[in-house]
C-alpha cells in the first residue's frame, strides 16, 4: 500500500469490516477507500453465520469515515435471513448516519456453495430495499448481482443528469468533470 501511494496510485480495501483500532490507524494514510460488507443488522445473524459481531463492523465503518477514508457499503440479501424489509431500513438508516452521499450496494443473491438451500433473491425484494435507501435520504443506492436499468448507474444529485452508466461490471459512460456534474456543477462525493 505504501509503495502504491508513493506511485499516486490509489488504495481499495474490500473487506467484512471485522478489524481491530490498531489495524484502521494503520490504514489511514494508506487506503483510500473501502467497500464495507454489512451483512445484517442482527447481531444472531452474524453470530450464527459469522461467528463474528456487528458492533465491531459498525464501530469499523464509522471510524473509517472519521479517518478520512471512502467508504462505501455492500449487503447481499438472503431470502429467509436477512430480507426483512424493517432490517433493510435499519441498515439503510445506519448508512445514512454515515453521510448520505455513503454508497449503498444491494445485491442479490445465488444459492453457492455451502448455502444451496436458498432461492435466489426475488428482485422486487432487491428493487424494494433501493427504494427504502433513497427515501432515507441516501444519494447512491445500488442494486447488484441482476440485471437492472437505472439502479446501477450514478445520477447527479442535483439535476438527476446521468452521470455514470454501468451494466453489469462494464462501465459504458463517464460524464464526469473531476467530480463535478458537468451540467450544473454539483461536486459528487467519491474517488474517482
Amino acid at each position: 500500500a505504501r509503495l502504491a501511494k508513493r506511485k499516486g496510485i490509489k488504495n481499495v480495501c474490500v473487506t467484512n469490516g471485522y478489524m481491530t483500532e490498531e489495524t484502521l490507524e494503520a490504514m489511514s494514510g494508506l487506503v483510500d477507500a473501502a467497500n464495507v460488507d454489512l451483512k445484517s443488522f442482527r447481531e444472531d445473524f452474524y453470530r450464527k453465520y459469522c461467528g463474528a459481531h456487528l458492533g465491531p463492523v459498525l464501530t469499523s465503518l464509522k471510524k473509517m469515515k472519521d479517518l478520512g477514508i471512502w467508504v462505501e457499503v455492500t449487503t447481499l440479501v438472503i431470502p429467509g435471513l436477512n430480507d426483512d424489509m424493517e432490517e433493510l431500513r435499519e441498515i439503510a438508516r445506519f448508512v445514512y448516519s454515515l453521510g448520505p452521499e455513503t454508497p449503498w450496494h444491494i445485491s442479490r443473491f445465488h444459492p453457492q456453495y455451502r448455502m444451496t438451500d436458498r432461492i435466489p433473491t426475488p428482485a422486487d425484494v432487491i428493487f424494494q430495499a433501493r427504494e427504502a435507501g433513497l427515501d432515507t435520504g441516501l444519494k447512491y443506492v445500488y442494486v447488484g448481482n441482476l440485471p437492472a436499468g437505472e439502479e446501477e448507474n450514478t445520477y447527479c444529485p442535483n439535476c438527476k443528469r446521468l452521470l455514470i452508466g454501468r451494466r453489469g461490471f462494464s462501465v459504458w459512460r463517464y460524464d464526469l468533470e473531476g467530480n463535478r456534474c458537468p451540467a450544473c456543477r454539483y461536486i459528487v462525493e467519491g474517488i474517482f
